[in-house]
């Protein structure tokens, strides 16, 4: 992989689940391109971990990833991407929209198993089944 990828909370939360490390699996798999992380998916992701050891390494591994800041502007295009889904009938978790437009401004893809991400225009939507070659199944 040599692009920059947003990888969901899912994904995480999923290889966690099935005792696999995301910080080696990831690390291993984007190569030459570049993880990108927002408040969002750390939060949804730390939250839920039992083990602060397993808590800390994430966060560690969060740390150096390129973080977009959730400034005023990804707010507020949240907000606007939600009204315009809205109108068309697209009712998406707000967390999810503003995963989706943390992604486009850092011009990332996004890996995730959620089908709500194919909803957002001109987002690129990587699938983890396709991507990484040891997926783990449900």
């Amino acid at each position: 992989m040599a692009a920059n990828v947003v990888v969901d909370s899912n994904v995480y939360i999923r290889l966690l689940r099935h005792r696999i490390d995301p910080v080696t699996r990831l690390g291993s798999w984007i190569g030459t391109g570049d993880l990108v992380i927002c408040g969002m998916i750390r939060v949804e992701v730390e939250r839920g971990l039992k083990v602060e050891r397993i808590r800390k390494r994430l966060g560690t591994f969060f740390d150096v990833m390129i973080n977009v800041p959730t400034s005023n502007k990804i707010w507020e295009q949240t907000v606007r991407l939600a009204w315009h889904l809205d109108r068309r009938g697209k009712n998406l978790p707000p967390q999810d929209i503003l995963i989706a437009v943390s992604a486009l401004a850092a011009g990332a893809a996004v890996l995730t198993d959620d089908a709500h991400f194919e909803a957002i225009p001109d987002l690129t939507v990587l699938s983890p089944a396709r991507e990484l070659d040891d997926w783990p199944p449900e």
